[in-house]
């Protein structure tokens, strides 16, 4: 069973505190029994109240980092950068017997 939050357990207090002295005062009731009902009527109200908070959401979880892949590089084509040709001649294949 959870524990009850702060908020639960402030407002299920101060509803128990606040009707108990209301219904004492409102009844004008002095006796046993009568204040016996009264302590009890205003005890189910507050464990009503305090259910009835509404309890915090729970964080979501972080989610999980990427996994590690090398970067793909792109060279842009001499041409295109406006560069001297390259150095270096592409390779060609002899023609066939």
């Amino acid at each position: 069973m959870p524990r009850p939050t702060v908020a639960q357990l402030a407002y299920g207090s101060a509803t128990v505190i606040c009707s108990t002295i209301a219904m004492l005062l409102l009844s004008r009731t002095s006796a046993g029994p009568g204040v016996g009902v009264i302590a009890v009527s205003a005890l189910i109200l507050g464990v009503f109240v305090a259910m009835s908070v509404p309890k915090p959401k729970p964080a979501a979880p972080a989610p999980e980092p990427a996994p590690e892949r090398p970067l793909a590089t792109t060279l842009a084509s001499p041409a295109a950068s406006g560069a001297a040709e390259s150095p270096r001649e592409p390779v060609r294949e002899p023609a066939g017997p």
